[in-house]
């Protein structure tokens, strides 16, 4: 049986609701820029994230909803990846001075179990698909300014071969953290991260949001509303927690015990 020795957390919607008043401004700001005329509504949006990794998602929008493409004299010299790769380097900095000017609030509990983490010696990492400057603005803005330090591993973006919901960067960050699936805990937000952390074989923990309360979690160790708080507890929406009012370090460790157990 594995002991509790790390948690590892996905970014966008799990330690803050980054992707509609963020990420999705963040995209239509950058359209603005280079004259497109292109604007991700809230709900477009969400059918959207069904595409992991920003590069990706423009990509998915252009091919499956064909919009008005920017006029260039010669299309057969039109680099398409280039495009996209300039679009979403725009949006990545217009997404970092959001939050450098905004700050966004984490979710009930994040912090809480942050810092009970760090004061009780368990490891933190993060496993995200979004870039490594995303994750760098949220932590030091909404965080603690040294909040970067906290982490051992950063596995953001790039980095892998194949994003969520293959589970590349969950192997990555257990291979830099010298640490097996059982003596781990995931936290994450959606249905392709939640099959990245299964195929890695973690321990999960789902907490949903507006974008992803619908999706499916079957399988999932825990599926909850937030992390709660002692004040504000969350609601279980799948799996069992016994008394927990709101979820903590020992919690983690007990579900490490019973799957050890099934």
């Amino acid at each position: 049986m594995g002991q509790l020795e790390a948690l590892i957390f996905d970014v966008d919607g799990t330690l803050a609701n980054t992707e509609k008043d963020a990420h999705r401004v963040a995209f239509n700001r950058a359209f603005a820029d280079v004259g497109l005329t292109w604007d991700w509504s809230v709900d477009l949006y969400g059918q959207l994230l069904k595409v992991t990794g920003g590069k990706e998602r423009i990509r998915f929008y252009i091919e499956s909803w064909q919009p008005q493409m920017p006029s260039v004299g010669d299309l057969t010299a039109f680099d398409l990846t280039a495009f996209i790769k300039d679009l979403h380097a725009r949006k990545t900095q217009h997404y970092c001075d959001l939050l450098a000017n905004e700050v966004l609030p984490l979710r009930p509990g994040v912090r809480r179990l942050i810092q009970e983490a760090r004061d009780q010696g368990i490891r933190l990492a993060i496993a995200t698909t979004t870039t490594p400057a995303n994750v760098t603005a949220l932590l030091t803005h909404s965080l603690a300014p040294d909040a970067m330090d906290w982490f051992e591993v950063i596995a953001a973006g790039d980095m892998v071969p194949q994003k969520k919901p293959a589970p590349d960067i969950f192997f990555y960050a257990l291979e830099k953290m010298n640490l097996r699936a059982d003596q781990c805990v995931a936290f994450e937000d959606s249905g392709n991260g939640w099959l990245s952390s299964r195929d890695a074989g973690l321990t999960t923990v789902v907490t949903v949001n507006n974008y992803t309360a619908n999706q499916d979690f079957t399988g999932a160790d825990l599926v909850l509303s937030d992390l709660g708080e002692p004040d504000q507890p969350f609601t279980v929406l799948a799996g069992e927690v016994g008394t927990w009012p709101y979820f903590d370090v020992t919690l983690a460790a007990e579900l490490l015990k019973r799957k050890s157990k099934s």
